[in-house]
This record gives structure tokens, sequence and C-alpha cells, in this order.
């Protein structure tokens, strides 16, 4: 809820490049992995537990803007991700993607960044369809602690 609670404005910047320059907090801001050209984090508002995104470390919002380094790096902690999920909470499968402008549902259009998402049988439920609210069983701190395990072994 603290997280929810904190204003967030325009002025704030981009949370992506936040996180991005700030390696020496990567416990506070649920980065489980780092290479030079991109890194994974929780997202703070997952649709699942273990809901991740990779990020490129530069500002880019264009997925043909990346380079060859960024798109190799970005895909292999993709596999990464996948595998540390596997290990830590053996998922049934992965929702695995982009959303590329607004109008597809980028909520930082102007950072490029692939959502990976865990997904069990029966994970949905009546309050998600009905009441349009999230019912999330773990802190993200508690995801945060399991994945970092798994990351360090991946």
């Amino acid at each position: 809820m603290a997280y929810l609670e904190a204003i967030h404005g325009p002025d704030e910047g981009c949370f992506l490049c936040h996180v991005a320059e700030h390696v020496e907090d990567d416990e506070g801001n649920h980065v489980l992995a780092r290479t030079p050209r991109a890194f994974v984090v929780l997202n703070a508002y997952p649709y699942n537990p273990g809901h991740l995104m990779i990020a490129t470390t530069r500002h880019v919002g264009e997925l043909e803007e990346l380079d060859r380094e960024e798109l190799a790096e970005g895909s292999t902690l993709q596999q990464r991700s996948i595998r540390a999920l596997k290990d830590a909470a053996g998922p049934d499968g992965f929702n695995v993607g982009l959303n590329l402008g607004r109008v597809a549902g980028a909520g930082v259009p102007g950072h490029l960044h692939w959502h990976v998402i865990p997904r069990w049988n029966g994970d949905t439920n009546f309050v998600t369809a009905v009441g349009e609210t999230r019912v999330l069983p773990e802190l993200l701190a508690d995801t945060y602690a399991k994945l970092r395990s798994a990351f360090g072994s991946s």
C-alpha cells in the first residue's frame, strides 16, 4: 500500500530510468538481475505473483531502435526469467510480450520493456472478472526473496 499511496506525478520522470541508474538499491527497487544493457525488475502492479519486467537500460521506446546487443541481452534475460520462475514457483505457463504504444497498453511508452507473467491453471477468479480487482496471495517482498534466490542459481 505504501507504493500505491505514494505520489506519482508527471514530474517524477521515468521510473525505469530511475531503476536503471540506481544500482546501489537493487533490493529496494526489486531488481533481480542486470546486464550492461538490460535488467529484470518485479512489476509493482503485478497481474500475478512473479510478474516481471525486462527493460533496456537505455531510455528507448521503439523496438526497431534497439541495437543487437540490447535485443540479445533482453532475450537472454527473458530466458533466465522463465527459468527462475519455473524453479521458484512452478507455473503452468507464461504470458510474455511487449505493449508498443499507449493505445496498445504501454504504461511507459517511452521506455521499452517486456512483461513475463507466470500463469497457473485456475489463476483467474470471480473477483478479477466481476469486481475489476486483483487479488495477490503474496507480498512483493516475499516474491522478490524467492526469485532473487532462483536468479542466483540460474
